[in-house]
């Protein structure tokens, strides 16, 4: 009998992050992002779910209680559930940096417990039945490096002022690896991050293939690389198991994704790890093999679904109905390596 978890789902948010409006990569409506998921299809096998970013153009963070309910009724006609969510913590959007001074950490938090809201909304309508919320520091790599132990400080101080909201929602938090944010930018600095939140049930790390991937390449933090160019292949697991060690047992979202260990950016977000088709020849990545080492135990994690991330792809790959397939076919072989009933 096949595996039937973890859950697949796709991402919105690649319709949104380093899209700009009158340019040749406009953003991509919710509508047509839930349309594209919809139709993808591997030998009767569907995407059962989306992960969903929480912000205009896709969903106003303080939308009515009936105007969310309608967009879990558009989620759910597509045969389609909610997972994780995207707080909106960044400037610019409710949020403000991490490490910032006490307002705009008030706003960071803020942005926790809009998410935290639209959460309960979906969990009551029944269309989300698990996931987590995503958060970063909102920061910035060289702004961070001006004080790192201070700075990490504020970070782990505004993650558990937001953990305690998640808390009383019933929710928890997923840090997102991610070589843009500071204080997060590598394995080491991330884990020294989440110990000093030090709270293990609420407060968590996402982990995605493209970007761990560059963790292990040093990019933002060379003293903390793990690999060398023109690295061995034994070398590569070998290092892929130290950090994979390391931040496991912390790791409560995963995303599938590959990478061609170069950094890409769009709009106004930061470079970070490029994300790539998953049949991309120029992949480093051996996705099915690198997702074991993340998956293991998740069962007893909490992680009931796990998501591919097509961040800052063209939208002519986006509309493409093979890309779709393409990234299913790959999440379906994760899951009958890795996965259970």
């Amino acid at each position: 009998m096949p595996n039937t978890f973890p859950k697949l789902h796709n991402a919105m948010w690649p319709g949104l992050v380093g899209k700009e409006p009158g340019t040749d990569h406009p953003p991509i409506s919710l509508d047509r992002m839930l349309e594209l998921t919809a139709a993808a299809q591997v030998n009767g096998q569907k995407f059962e779910g989306i992960d969903y970013f929480l912000f205009h153009p896709h969903t106003d963070p303080d939308a009515s209680d009936a105007e969310l309910r309608a967009i879990a009724d558009k989620i759910a006609a597509h045969g389609l559930v909610v997972g994780s969510l995207v707080a909106p913590i960044w400037p610019g959007t409710v949020g403000d940096s991490a490490m910032g001074d006490e307002a705009a950490r008030k706003k960071f938090v803020l942005a926790v417990e809009k998410a935290c809201r639209i959460a309960r909304i979906f969990n009551e309508h029944g269309v989300r039945r698990y996931g987590v919320i995503r958060i970063d520091s909102a920061s910035g790599v060289t702004p961070w490096a001006e004080n790192p132990q201070a700075n990490t400080k504020k970070i782990a101080d505004t993650f558990r002022a937001a953990a305690k909201v998640a808390r009383d929602h019933g929710e928890r938090l997923a840090a997102e690896g991610e070589i843009c944010w500071g204080g997060m930018h590598s394995w080491r600095d991330v884990l020294n991050l989440l110990e000093a939140v030090d709270l293990p049930d609420t407060v968590g790390f996402q982990a995605d293939l493209a970007h761990t991937y560059l963790y292990l390449l040093g990019y933002n933090a060379p003293e903390q690389a793990l690999l060398q160019p023109g690295y061995s292949d034994p070398e590569f697991w070998a290092a892929y198991e130290k950090m994979t060690h390391a931040l496991r047992p912390w790791t409560i979202d995963f995303h599938v994704a590959q990478n061609d260990g170069s950094v890409h950016g769009t709009g106004s977000h930061d470079k970070t790890g490029r994300h790539c088709p998953a049949d991309d020849p120029n992949g480093k990545l051996d996705i099915v093999k690198c997702s074991g080492y993340w998956l293991k135990d998740a069962r007893q994690r909490g992680i009931e679904h796990i998501c591919w991330d097509g961040c800052m792809f063209p939208n002519a790959m986006l509309e493409t109905p093979k890309t779709w397939n393409t990234i299913l076919d790959v999440m379906i072989k994760v899951r009958n390596a890795h996965g259970w009933n």
